[in-house]
C-alpha cells in the first residue's frame, strides 16, 4: 500500500478499460480477515480520509457498547455512521468494490482496529460459510454418533441458543444443529454464559455461536500480524509524506490537545474560578472543594488542579493571586519560598522551562495513585462505592442514575461514568448525545457549551 500524489486509485486490477466490474478474487465477500496488505495505491489525502473516516465508525461502536445501547439503538447507530463514513453496498458493482477496497485499507491504515462481530452478525448464512471456506479454518465437526452420545448435556446448555434462533424445541435445535469440537479456552465467553458443553478439555460449540470461534481465529492471526507491522514503523517514519498524517490520525483519536493554551491564557481571572466551579468536573470539584475547605492541597493535588486551572484560562500571574488567597494560613515570605516557583514551574517559566499540558483522564486514572490526605485522582477509579455514592447524592443526582453510576465506576468504566455524570448534570443533553470525556477541561468545556463532544472530530 504506498501512497501517491494524484488523487485517484489504481483501479487497473478492478476495472476493464470499459468500466466493467471485474470479479476480482481479491473481494469476493463483504467481510474481510485482512490476511494480506492492499496491492493498491492511494493519494496521501485519500490515507487520512479513510483513516478518520474509519475511527468515526470505531468511536461510534465503542460508545455504543459501553452504554450497553439495544440491538435496534445500537443498529440505527450504525447504519447511520456507516452510511456517511464507511458504506458496504452488496453485490459486485463498481461502487461495493470501491467500499471494500476502502474498507481494507483503512483497516491496514489502522492496524489495532478490534471488533468484527456486529459486521459477522448481519451477514446471510450462505455469505457466512463461503468467508469461512475461503479462510480454510480447520475446525473439527462433531459427528452425528458423538452428538447423540453427548445428547442430554448439550440440550441442557443449549436452552438459550435455541431460543436465540427462534426455536423453542431444544431436542430438534441440537438434532439439526452442526456443532464444532475446538480447545475450551478458545470460548471463555461462551464458557462464562454456560452456552457451551464441556468435556475433557474440549468445548462443543453451535454453529449458531460460531462468532465466537471467528473472533478468537480474527483475533490470533491480528496479533501476528501486528508483530509484522511493529516491526515496520521504523521504516514507515522515514516516510516524510505518511509521518504527519499519522501523527494527526493519532491526535484525532486522543481528542483535543489541551497542551496549548494561548488561546485561553488570560480569559479566567483568580475572582471567578469560585463561579466557574459549576461547571468542574467531578475530579476538579473535588479538589477545588477541598482547597476551599482545607486551605491546602497536597503536591499532587495543586499539579493536577493547577494545570486544570492553567487550561481554562488562568494565566501565571492570576495563577499566583488564586493560590496566595487559597493559602490564606501562610505568610507572604513561606508562600514565595514553598509554592510560587512551583506554580511558574507548571507554565514553562522555572527550570528546564517545559510547558505543562493540563492532566486527560488516563494520565489521572492511570499514574501517581492518591493516598490518606491527598484529594487528587478521579472520583469514579479512586473513590470507594460509598464515597461515590454519598458525593453523587450530596450533588443531588437521583437515586436510579446514582446507581447506574457507580455500576460503571464498578465495571471499571470511569469515564464512561464520568461522562453520565455529564448527562445527568446537565439534563439538557439527552442521553446518548454526549461523546465519551477523554479530558477535564473537555467536560469544562461542554459543560460552558464552547465545543463539540468527542464523536465531533475534525480532520483539519
Amino acid at each position: 500500500m504506498q501512497p501517491k500524489h494524484q488523487n485517484r486509485f489504481n483501479r487497473t486490477s478492478l476495472y476493464k478499460p470499459t468500466g466493467e466490474v471485474v470479479r476480482h478474487s481479491e473481494y469476493p465477500c463483504r467481510l474481510n480477515f485482512y490476511l494480506r496488505p492492499p496491492p493498491v495505491e492511494i493519494s496521501v489525502e485519500d490515507f487520512e480520509r479513510f483513516a478518520l473516516d474509519r475511527l468515526q465508525v470505531l468511536k461510534t461502536i465503542e460508545n455504543a457498547t459501553l452504554r450497553n445501547k439495544k440491538a435496534d439503538e445500537f443498529r440505527r447507530e450504525m447504519d447511520r455512521v456507516s452510511s456517511e463514513h464507511m458504506r458496504m453496498r452488496t453485490g459486485h458493482t463498481k461502487e461495493a468494490m470501491e467500499d471494500r477496497k476502502k474498507d481494507h485499507v483503512s483497516h491496514f491504515i489502522l492496524r489495532l482496529a478490534y471488533c468484527r462481530r456486529y459486521r459477522f452478525e448481519l451477514e446471510s448464512r450462505k455469505e457466512k460459510e463461503a468467508f469461512l471456506k475461503s479462510l480454510d479454518i480447520n475446525w473439527k465437526v462433531v459427528s452425528q454418533e458423538d452428538k447423540m452420545n453427548m445428547k442430554a448435556e448439550l440440550e441442557s446448555c443449549a436452552i438459550w441458543t435455541a431460543k436465540a434462533a427462534g426455536m423453542q424445541n431444544v431436542k430438534d435445535f441440537v438434532e439439526n444443529e452442526t456443532y464444532f469440537e475446538v480447545e475450551f479456552e478458545k470460548v471463555p465467553d461462551l464458557i462464562g454464559r454456560r452456552s457451551v458443553l464441556v468435556r475433557r478439555g474440549k468445548a462443543f460449540v453451535p454453529m449458531t455461536e460460531q462468532i465466537s470461534l471467528v473472533m478468537d481465529e480474527f483475533k490470533a492471526r491480528l496479533s501476528k500480524a501486528l508483530e509484522a507491522t511493529a516491526k515496520a514503523l521504523p521504516r514507515m517514519d522515514e516516510d516524510e509524506r505518511l509521518k504527519p498524517v499519522l501523527l494527526n490520525v493519532e491526535k484525532q483519536y486522543t481528542g483535543k490537545d489541551y497542551g496549548d493554551v494561548t488561546n485561553v491564557t488570560g480569559k479566567v481571572k483568580a475572582s471567578e474560578v469560585d463561579g466557574l466551579s459549576q461547571h468542574f468536573p467531578l475530579c476538579m470539584s473535588n479538589l477545588h472543594q477541598s482547597l476551599r475547605k482545607d486551605k491546602h492541597l497536597k503536591h499532587g493535588g495543586r499539579m493536577q488542579y493547577g494545570l486544570f486551572l492553567k487550561g481554562i484560562g488562568l494565566s501565571v500571574e492570576e495563577a499566583l493571586v488564586f493560590w496566595r488567597k487559597a493559602f490564606g494560613n501562610h505568610t507572604d515570605d513561606k508562600f514565595q519560598k514553598e509554592y510560587s516557583y512551583n506554580i511558574r514551574h507548571n507554565y514553562g517559566l522555572e527550570g528546564r522551562r517545559v510547558n505543562y499540558a493540563p492532566y486527560s483522564c488516563m494520565k489521572i486514572i492511570q499514574s501517581n495513585q492518591p493516598s490518606t490526605g491527598d484529594h487528587h485522582g478521579c472520583p469514579f477509579r479512586h473513590f470507594s462505592a460509598q464515597s461515590l455514592e454519598a458525593t453523587l447524592y450530596k450533588n443531588k443526582v437521583g437515586a436510579p442514575q446514582v446507581n447506574e453510576i457507580v455500576r460503571l465506576a464498578k465495571d471499571r468504566h470511569y469515564q464512561l461514568a464520568c461522562t453520565r455524570y455529564f448527562e445527568v448534570s446537565h439534563p439538557e443533553m439527552q442521553s446518548g448525545q454526549v461523546g465519551t470525556i477523554e479530558h477535564p477541561n473537555q467536560y469544562f468545556d461542554m459543560s460552558q457549551g464552547k465545543v463539540p463532544d468527542s464523536d465531533a472530530m475534525t480532520t483539519d
